[in-house]
């Protein structure tokens, strides 16, 4: 959640300045026009191609950029790389110190074996010939220096051998040089904790390896080509679907660090998703003015730095880009129309980015109206709850004006690990009703097998640690079994709220005449968990409905 990401990167020594982090697939092509490197992100499984001129050295600016990105998510990822160095330095030690005692002994075993006058000396020195000959050959040849311990790096080795004629270096101590021109001098290193290095088999890991190195990924600049665990998942063309190509934003750093766009930033609602949002903008240093209907949620964020904003209207006027995040339709539509509304404050080039989950005909008329009165505009529905919203977590799926879509990309960073944009708008709040539609209807299934098992005489228990070790495993699916079994059913994303999108989901199904028997049965179970007074609690609650 800041605007640098560190990586772990395998600098290119000269035989091998064209290897890069990772060796890409074989399918993948590298990206035209300036030159770049395939990253493997460090602590997780993302990759990007990324430009050199976005890299810096990690040391020289390691300092400076821990004072203006204060977020955990970017000290987590300091502290990951700088545990790594740990590790590497205490072997780099370990070497060191088996060098030193062997050059002791070696030292120890040449004064002993100089000649020496007096007959106690030459008994000594006929005595010390004796326990050199039991120690076997190979300490003779640690003293000519002809060879080393295994445990010591080609590098040491290099600089160890001697006697060495003038002129030409040796061999490895060339090979092992690291170039210092600015191609290869940024190469980097990237966001969370505990990478493991993945050798592919022509690449074998050495355990003091001098090629490691640790650098800072500036991404003033998005990378030009990004993927997500090389499996290319996000790769949808428009031949292969007749649809919208989808591309991935340069948010997939997922938060490292960030710069700030200069452009003044509203915020139009403060619910559990809005929140954490605001907060994230606020933390990576955007200049952000809040407005919300319940004005005292608004109290804290002006503590950490945010200005007030007394109508909707105000603060479209006052800021370049102004986001909202309300909960339906209804609301989304009075937030715009009504009384010193959002469209009363529209301009020509102000921007309104719409991230409520709503229907496409919603969309579409606020889009309308927005545009109609000079302004841009963007729908912008994130996927996620509010412990991802609060982490900076979520997945942000865009439609409209693409203009606008990168206008937001610093906002869009600060507020989730990756952003879809999805063509013209609606295609945004129907595929957002489809992911929502498949959560709420697992969560039904979930809440049904877990009554079903207490009702058979099994253990839930026992269910959710066989779920956990099979197909099924998943964060999801194990925070909200842990939600039933504990009883604690506080809101991360509303029950009403999931009810609410599954309904819309299956009005979009009717639209085109596709069944959606399976979303209209988990509907009227959440419709019975709301007549029991659990709209308001998280929709894990639905479990409640099966056993009144």
């Amino acid at each position: 959640m800041a605007a640098v990401s560190l990586r772990l990167v395998r600098a290119a020594g000269p035989t091998e300045t064209r290897r890069g982090i990772v060796n890409p697939p074989k399918d993948l092509k590298k990206p035209r026009g300036k030159k770049c490197f395939f990253v493997k992100f460090f602590g997780t499984e993302d990759h990007a191609w990324i430009k050199v001129e976005q890299l810096k050295p990690y040391h020289a600016h390691k300092e400076e950029m821990i004072k203006i990105n204060k977020g955990k998510r970017f000290q987590q990822a300091v502290d990951a790389v700088e545990e790594f160095l740990r590790r590497a330095k205490g072997k780099d030690q370990t070497s060191s110190h088996n060098s030193s005692d062997d050059k002791n002994r070696r030292n120890s075993s040449e004064e002993r074996s100089r000649p020496n006058s007096g007959d106690e000396k030459r008994k000594l020195s006929l005595s010390e010939g004796k326990v050199k000959k039991n120690m076997g050959e190979g300490k003779k040849r640690v003293s000519s220096g002809s060879s080393e311990r295994g445990s010591k790096s080609p590098l040491k080795r290099a600089q160890e051998q001697s006697p060495r004629k003038r002129g030409r270096p040796p061999k490895d101590e060339k090979d092992l040089t690291i170039p210092e021109s600015s191609t290869v001098k940024g190469m980097m290193a990237g966001p969370m904790a505990a990478f493991k290095w993945q050798p592919t088999a022509s690449e074998p890991v050495k355990d003091a390896d001098p090629h490691f190195h640790h650098f800072l990924l500036s991404q003033t600049e998005k990378p030009a080509v990004c993927y997500q665990a090389i499996t290319k998942k996000l790769k949808i063309c428009e031949e292969e679907t007749g649809s919208t190509s989808i591309q991935a934003a340069d948010s997939t750093a997922v938060n490292g660090s960030i710069t700030p766009t200069d452009k003044k930033i509203g915020f139009l609602g403060l619910g559990l998703m809005g929140s954490g949002i605001v907060s994230n903008l606020l933390k990576m240093g955007h200049t952000v003015t809040v407005w919300n209907r319940t004005a005292e949620k608004c109290d804290l964020f002006i503590q950490e730095g945010a200005r007030l904003g007394r109508t909707p209207a105000e603060v479209v006027s006052t800021c370049d880009i102004t986001f909202a995040c309300v909960s339906d339709p209804k609301a989304a539509k009075d937030l715009v129309l009504g009384p010193s509304g959002v469209l009363q404050g529209i301009r020509p080039g102000k921007c309104y980015v719409d991230m409520s989950t709503v229907d496409a005909d919603t969309v579409t008329e606020l889009a309308q109206v927005i545009v109609s009165r000079g302004g841009r505009f963007l729908e912008a529905p994130v996927s996620g709850n509010q412990q991802l919203s609060n982490d900076g977590m979520l997945v942000i799926l865009a439609a409209g004006d693409r203009g606008l879509y990168e206008d937001c990309s610093s906002c869009f960073q600060a507020m989730g690990k990756t952003s879809f944009f999805l063509g013209e708008v609606g295609n945004a709040a129907k595929m957002m009703l489809i992911v929502n539609m498949v959560q709420g209807s697992f969560m039904a299934t979930i809440a049904e097998g877990l009554t079903l098992a207490q009702v058979t005489g099994q253990s839930q228990q026992t269910l959710l640690d066989i779920l956990n070790q099979g197909q099924l495993a998943s964060i999801f699916l194990d925070q909200k079994c842990q939600n039933i079994l504990q009883g604690n059913f506080k809101p991360d994303f509303y029950l009403k709220y999931i009810q609410k999108d599954l309904r819309l989901a299956i009005a979009l199904g009717d639209a085109v005449n596709h069944p959606t028997p399976m979303a209209a049965a988990a509907n009227e179970v959440y419709k019975r968990a709301k007549a029991l007074d659990q709209s308001d609690n998280d929709m894990s609650a639905v479990y409640r409905a099966y056993i009144h």
